[in-house]
């Protein structure tokens, strides 16, 4: 059974630096997209980051230029390095990882909290 599970979520001043990580367990297959999403409360998820086939990645526009997400193939494992972060990235974040059947898998969120 494939478990995907976040880590490296907590509480930070603005301007501070967090890096997520995410691996999966078990035999999931191959692997055609991974991506951080996050919800904050009374929001819709939303896209941060991913990696799609190729390894082409796509930002929010919203963390451009702050945030980049990159992956371990080898160890089934994706990271999001946060930079520069704002009260405004405040929210439950959640990463995916898509199998090439298309099938997708998720975690159970990691929280990030930005304030003073």
């Amino acid at each position: 059974q494939v478990q995907i599970v976040e880590s490296g979520g907590d509480l930070v001043q603005p301007g501070g630096s967090l890096r997520l990580s995410c691996a999966a367990s078990g035999s999931i297959g191959v692997v055609s997209a991974v991506g951080w999403y996050r919800q904050a409360p009374g929001k819709q998820r939303e896209l941060v980051a991913r990696i799609i086939s190729g390894g082409t990645t796509n930002y929010a526009d919203s963390v451009k230029g702050r945030f980049a997400i990159s992956r371990d193939n080898a160890k089934n494992t994706v990271y999001l390095q946060m930079n520069s972060l704002k009260p405004e990235d405040t929210a439950l974040h959640y990463c995916n990882m898509r199998r090439s059947t298309g099938f997708e898998y998720w975690g159970q969120g990691t929280q990030v909290t930005v304030s003073s």
